[in-house]
C-alpha cells in the first residue's frame, strides 16, 4: 500500500468563519482529506504575539474548531498547538539554526509590528512578532511535511522553513528533514464586496466580511449592497467588484449558473440584479448546510472537545518522536518517551 503524502497546514484562532477564510484555506483543507495524510492545527501560540485577550482566545480556539468541524473538516486531523509543547522546544532548537538577518528580512515583520503598535495603543512590539517564522518552521518540519499549502504571501516563510531543514541537516550530516514544497491548488481570492480593492477580512469592519454562519437576511443584504462598478473601470475589462461576484458564485459550486451569467455578460446582456441572486442563493445555500451541522456539534460539545483532545494527544505523538530524534542528533540530553 502506497503511503500518502502529508500535507501540514494551520490557521489562527480568531473565532467566526468569513467566506474569504472559507473559500481561501478551509474548503481546500475539506477537499486535501480525501488525498493527502494531512494535520491541521489551530496555533494558539502563534495569536499570542499581536496584543490579545486571554480569555477571549481560549473561547476563539473552541469557536473555529467547531467551525471547521462544522464545515467538513475530520477531527482525527486537528490539534491545538498549546497541547504540543514539542513546537515551541524544537522553536528554540530552531532559532539556533536561523540568523538574525534572515528574519529582519521576512516583509511580513513590518506590517504585523505597525498592526501590533496599532492595537496596543503604545510602542511595545513583541518579540514574538520578530520569531514567529521560526516557530512556523517548527510547526511544518515537527510533522515532517511534504507539502504546505500557501498564498503568495507565505512563499517567503516557506523558504525560511527549508533553510532552517537545510542548515540542520548540514549540522547533523544528516538528511533529516524533508524539504517541504509548496502545495499550489486553485484557491479564490475573495475580496470585500463593499470594496473590491481589498481582501474579505474582519479587521476591516462588519461590511468587509461575511460571516459563514450568518442568517440568511444578513448574507443575502450584503450581496444585494455589493459594489459592481466604481466609475473608473477600463472599457471592456470587467470591474474588480463583478469579477469578485462571479468568483465567489463559482467558488459556491454554481457551475451552470456561473457559466449562464458568464455567457450573458460576453453579450453586454448581465444584470447585475440576476448575479447578485445567484452568489446570494449558493452562500446561503452552503451556510444553511453548515448551521445545520454546527448545531448539532454545538448540542454535543463535550464529546466534540474530547475528540479534538484526543486527535490532540495522537498527533502529539508524532511531534514527539521527532523531538526525540532531532535532539539525539543535536547532541542534547534526551527522554525516551
Amino acid at each position: 500500500m502506497e503511503t500518502r503524502k502529508k500535507v501540514l497546514s494551520a490557521i489562527q484562532p480568531t473565532g467566526n468563519m468569513h467566506f474569504g477564510n472559507y473559500f481561501g484555506a478551509v474548503q481546500n483543507w475539506v477537499n486535501l482529506q480525501e488525498s493527502y495524510d494531512c494535520v491541521y492545527g489551530v496555533v494558539d501560540y502563534h495569536a499570542m504575539t499581536m496584543p490579545y485577550n486571554p480569555k477571549k482566545l481560549r473561547e476563539n480556539v473552541w469557536e473555529l474548531l467547531f467551525n471547521l468541524l462544522a464545515v467538513g473538516v475530520k477531527a482525527e486531523h486537528l490539534f491545538i498547538q498549546s497541547l504540543v509543547p514539542e513546537h515551541t522546544e524544537l522553536s528554540w532548537i530552531f532559532n539556533c539554526f536561523c540568523s538574525y538577518g534572515q528574519l529582519s528580512r521576512m516583509t511580513q515583520f513590518k506590517d504585523k509590528s505597525q498592526q501590533s503598535k496599532q492595537k496596543a495603543d503604545d510602542s511595545f512590539i513583541s518579540a514574538g512578532i520578530f520569531d514567529y517564522p521560526v516557530l512556523q518552521a517548527a510547526d511544518i518540519l515537527i510533522y515532517k511535511a511534504d507539502f504546505v499549502p500557501v498564498g503568495k504571501d507565505q512563499e517567503q516563510h516557506l523558504e525560511l522553513t527549508r533553510n532552517i531543514a537545510e542548515r540542520f541537516n548540514k549540522q547533523v550530516g544528516k538528511d533529516y528533514f524533508v524539504l517541504p514544497e509548496t502545495l499550489y491548488t486553485e484557491l479564490p481570492k475573495v475580496m470585500s464586496t463593499a470594496d473590491p480593492t481589498r481582501k474579505m477580512s474582519k479587521s476591516a469592519g462588519e461590511k468587509h466580511y461575511i460571516s459563514v454562519f450568518a442568517d440568511e437576511a444578513r448574507i443575502r443584504k450584503q450581496i444585494k449592497s455589493a459594489v459592481t462598478d466604481t466609475g473608473d473601470q477600463v472599457a471592456g475589462v470587467m470591474s474588480a467588484g463583478v469579477q469578485n461576484l462571479f468568483n465567489l458564485l463559482k467558488a459556491s459550486g454554481r457551475l451552470d449558473s456561473y457559466a449562464g451569467l458568464m455567457a450573458d455578460y460576453d453579450h453586454d446582456r448581465l444584470k447585475y440584479s440576476d448575479l447578485k441572486a445567484a452568489v446570494a442563493d449558493g452562500l446561503v445555500t452552503m451556510s444553511n448546510q453548515f448551521k445545520e451541522r454546527k448545531s448539532e456539534i454545538l448540542a454535543n460539545k463535550k464529546e466534540y472537545k474530547n475528540q479534538i483532545k484526543a486527535s490532540s494527544a495522537a498527533i502529539r505523538k508524532q511531534a514527539q518522536q521527532t523531538v526525540q530524534e532531532v535532539k539525539d542528533l543535536a547532541g542534547l540530553a534526551n527522554v525516551k518517551y
